[in-house]
């Protein structure tokens, strides 16, 4: 497989860009050599600069459910851009996504859209502190919840895979209301209220996605929102990447817990940058202009977003590819089980419905620590052998793989020939 046209723009990139990419895990330092540089992509297929097409498993870290360029999104994005690309004042569109979010997540009365997750993110951090009137927030070890400076810390997949402990230009301050607990472990949260009385809430991913997938033990997330309510003090879930991933709505549903916000991004957008952060009437009327709490944003409720989003909900809802998922991903993980058995290569898969990873280790992965005791070099050498048997996957070992709804019979073969190529490889080293 030839990659030329990518080194070459590798090279040419790092002139006017930094480090040639606009997102680090794009630079593949944690698996070596060059980033690839995509041309083009349909369906369940990318395509790179050279001309190699691979079946995509990273669909944009998520947005991508329907697969890429969907007739139904890309005809709706085409009709809005015909009136318009922004306005920087409000439109038919965003009540009707805004409808649509809001009846898939159980006590979600109101959601104030924005232009990311990180954004998503900090403005739901700065409500729970409004709405309490306190200012720590607990976050876990692993999870990412964006770049924003409070949150920059033990923080997942982009900074392990760097092997940054945090970011320079956080100063101590930014972070001075952050406290971190350890992911499935509720007596590490209990801790931190026991020594703290300004604790405003705890913010989770539903789903660890930025340590691999992790997923919650024994009624976790249930016992963790039922002790916060104890204590007075919000649950915010970072749905970023979960949302409308395991079904119509959110991973919280899933796991039988609802949180007190929502934040979310990726899949609502349909490919298009968006974020939005919702809650139940007497937590969202803390927004300006109903409220003291100020946040803004000029393209936020962008027409092209928004049509990008009412026509993938739209049509998500209509395929209603969740039990499709569970089929798919069941395979995936048996595929790439069986081929590291065959091979002698330890491996553990977590998934849960359109999310999953594989682990090169023997351990259980339950938590951010855990997720480390994988095998990097062995990841390395397994991403490479996908890549040359055209599946396209995230350059990391702590990045989740991804499914869209296009995927056929002829992906899962070709999935599970790479796949058995790659664990021999990795057998090697």
């Amino acid at each position: 497989m030839n990659f030329k046209k990518s080194e070459k723009l590798y090279q040419k990139g790092l002139t006017h860009l930094v480090g040639a990419v606009n997102s680090p895990v794009r630079a593949f330092s944690s698996v070596g050599g060059n980033p690839l540089f995509i041309k083009k992509a349909k369906g369940t297929k990318i395509v790179d600069v050279d001309g190699n097409e691979y079946v995509d498993l990273v669909v944009s870290y998520g947005p991508m459910i329907l697969g890429h360029r969907h007739k139904a999104v890309e005809k709706a994005a085409k009709k809005a851009l015909k009136k318009g690309y922004s306005f920087g004042a409000s439109t038919e569109a965003e009540i009707k996504l805004a409808k649509i979010v809001c009846d898939a997540f159980p006590e979600m009365d109101k959601v104030r859209f924005v232009n990311s997750g990180t954004e998503a993110v900090l403005s739901g951090i700065r409500l729970a502190r409004a709405y309490t009137g306190k200012d720590k927030i607990i976050k876990f070890s692993g999870c990412y919840h964006g770049h924003q400076d409070a949150l920059l810390v033990a923080a997942g997949s982009g900074l392990a895979t760097l092997s940054l402990p945090g970011s320079k230009g956080v100063p101590e301050g930014a972070v001075k209301n952050t406290l971190i607990a350890e992911y499935n472990n509720l007596d590490s949260v209990k801790k931190h209220f026991e020594e703290h009385d300004d604790i405003a809430g705890v913010i989770i991913e539903p789903i660890g996605g930025n340590m691999g997938v992790v997923i919650p033990q024994n009624n976790f997330l249930k016992e963790l929102k039922e002790y916060l309510q104890s204590k007075g003090a919000l649950l915010i879930a970072d749905e970023v990447m979960t949302g409308f991933r395991s079904t119509f709505g959110g991973a919280q549903e899933k796991l039988c817990v609802v949180a007190d916000i929502t934040c979310l991004g990726k899949v609502i957008g349909g490919g298009f940058p968006v974020g939005a952060y919702g809650a139940r009437n007497e937590i969202m009327e803390n927004v300006a202009p109903l409220g003291g709490m100020y946040q803004a944003g000029t393209l936020s409720g962008n027409p092209i977003a928004m049509a990008g989003g009412i026509s993938t909900l739209t049509e998500l809802k209509k395929q209603n590819p969740y039990d499709k998922f569970e089929e798919v991903g069941s395979i995936l993980e048996v595929i790439l089980l069986e081929s590291a058995k065959k091979h002698n290569v330890d491996l553990v898969v977590n998934r849960f419905g359109s999310m999953m990873n594989p682990f090169f280790t023997k351990s259980k992965v339950t938590n951010f620590k855990e997720a480390q005791t994988s095998d990097t070099e062995k990841f390395a050498v397994f991403f490479w052998e996908m890549i040359k048997n055209g599946v396209f996957l995230p350059p990391s070992q702590f990045e989740a793989w991804f499914l869209n709804s296009a995927i056929s019979d002829k992906d899962i073969k070709i999935i599970a020939h790479a796949a058995d190529k790659a664990m021999l490889a990795v057998s090697k080293i």
